[in-house]
C-alpha cells in the first residue's frame, strides 16, 4: 500500500548550508501493517512523511501509495490517504460535527454520507460528549480526537500519523492507540511517526529506526532485538545509532 523508493529530500536557505533531511530512504508498509518510524526530534520523521502524503515534493527518488506516484497522482493520492501532522489546526468556531461535514464535503461526499460518517467517527473516537461544542473551548486530547476523526471521514485506506499521541495525557494516548489497531485489524495500513519507544513496542509490526535522515534498521522489534543483542527499543535505538556512527568515522 506505500512503498518508498530512495526517497530524498534536501532543503536549500538563503545563505547558509544544504539540509539533507532525508537521505535516500526505501521501505514498504503491506496491507493491515502498522509501522513505526522511531527515531528523535529532528531525525527527518516528519519530511519524510510529508513526502508520502504528497505536501511536499522529494528532491530524489518517488513515492508510492496505493500504486500511484505521489508526486505525479497527488490529487488521487490524496482520496486515498488519511494525514495527521503535528501542525494540523482545526477552525477553532466550528464544533467537531461541523468540521466532519466541511471535510466530508470536501471530499465529495453527499451529505447522507456525511451524517453517517460523522456518527460512526463520533462513537468511535468518543466525541459525544464534546460534538456541538466549538473547537477553540476544547482540551488538547480532545482536539486531537476531532483532528483524526477529519482524517479519517473519507474512510481512506492508509493513514499517515505524525506523532498522534505527542503531548496527550495517559488516557487520550490509550484511546488514540486502540483506535490505530482497530484500524489495522479492519486492513488499514497505518505509519507513524513516534519518539515514544513503548508506543512502538505495543502498535508496531515493524519499525524503523531513523537517524540524521537515515533509516539506519528495519524490523519486527524482536528482530531488531535479535540484531542488536538488546532487550528494548530504547537500547536497540541508542546502539545502531553509536554503530553507524563508529562506521562513518
Amino acid at each position: 500500500m506505500i512503498e518508498a523508493v530512495e526517497l530524498a529530500k534536501v532543503f536549500y536557505p538563503p545563505r547558509a548550508e544544504p539540509v539533507h533531511a532525508v537521505r535516500s530512504v526505501s521501505f514498504e508498509v503491506g496491507r493491515g501493517e502498522v509501522f513505526g518510524l522511531l527515531g528523535p526530534n529532528g531525525a527527518g520523521k516528519t519530511t519524510l512523511l510529508r513526502m508520502l502524503g504528497t505536501i511536499i515534493q522529494p528532491t530524489s527518488g518517488y513515492a508510492l501509495v496505493d500504486g500511484l506516484r505521489a508526486a505525479e497522482d497527488a490529487h488521487e493520492v490524496r482520496r486515498r490517504i488519511g494525514f495527521l501532522s503535528g501542525n494540523t489546526r482545526l477552525y477553532g468556531r466550528l464544533t467537531p460535527v461541523e468540521v466532519l461535514s466541511y471535510f466530508g464535503r470536501l471530499y465529495g461526499l453527499n451529505r447522507a454520507e456525511v451524517r453517517q460518517r460523522t456518527a460512526e467517527l463520533v462513537d468511535l473516537l468518543d466525541l459525544k460528549s464534546f460534538q456541538n461544542r466549538r473547537c477553540e473551548t476544547l482540551s488538547t486530547g480532545q482536539l486531537q480526537r476531532v483532528s483524526i476523526a477529519r482524517v479519517l471521514v473519507h474512510d481512506p485506506p492508509v493513514l499517515i500519523l505524525d506523532e498522534p499521541t505527542l503531548g496527550l495525557d495517559i488516557m487520550s494516548s490509550t484511546t488514540i492507540l486502540d483506535f490505530i489497531s482497530e484500524r489495522s485489524a479492519q486492513g488499514c495500513s497505518v505509519i507513524f511517526s513516534t519518539h515514544y519507544m513503548t508506543e512502538a513496542e505495543l502498535l508496531c509490526d515493524r519499525v524503523g529506526l531513523i537517524h540524521d535522515g537515515r533509516v539506519l534498521a528495519m524490523g519486527s522489534v524482536k528482530q531488531l532485538y535479535e540484531t542488536t543483542g538488546t532487550g528494548n527499543l530504547k537500547d536497540a535505538f541508542v546502539r545502531t545509532v553509536g554503530q553507524a556512527e563508529m562506521g562513518a568515522s
